[in-house]
């Protein structure tokens, strides 16, 4: 499979151009304007969003008009899927394992799997990691990172 500049140009000018979109809507309910007090709170959010869309619809056009080049390889696909797919499932197991197993699946599972490093030192890490940001971050700054469903049904 490979994907052309155009396609990508356009399905990028339609993702932010959707962002925007609930933006300028959401600021809506903050309401836009001025009142009482001043600007409203949905004034800044729905002129950034504005601002988006617009920007969206500018680069749609340019898109349309690009060349048709194949800018994404089959290789090129497969890189970047190796990078995002690991980080999607590290953050979508958090709520239920928490963070810091989380973490320690994650990097085990980019060490090892692609075999960028033997077992045994991918294991290390994995292991390493999770006591490193436990430490640092609820011991050193005192701040809870998410333990997730396991640890609530645990008892932690």
């Amino acid at each position: 499979m490979m994907i052309s500049r155009r396609a990508l140009e356009i399905l990028t000018a339609l993702l932010t151009g959707a962002f925007g979109l609930a933006v300028a809507i959401s600021s809506l309910d903050n309401g836009i304007g001025w009142s009482s007090d001043g600007v409203d709170a949905g004034t800044f959010p729905f002129i950034v969003g504005v601002i988006i869309v617009v920007g969206s619809l500018y680069n749609l056009v340019r898109g349309a008009f690009a060349g048709t080049s194949v800018i994404v390889s089959r290789d090129s696909l497969r890189k970047g899927a190796a990078l995002f797919l690991p980080a999607a499932a590290f953050v979508g197991v958090i709520p239920w394992i928490g963070f810091y197993l989380a973490s320690a699946g994650y990097m085990f599972g980019v060490l090892a799997l692609p075999k960028h490093l033997t077992l045994l030192r991918s294991l290390l890490i994995a292991v390493a990691t999770p006591i490193f940001l436990y430490v640092v971050f609820e011991r050193l700054f005192q701040v809870s990172l998410p333990h997730g469903a396991l640890a609530a049904a645990l008892g932690y």
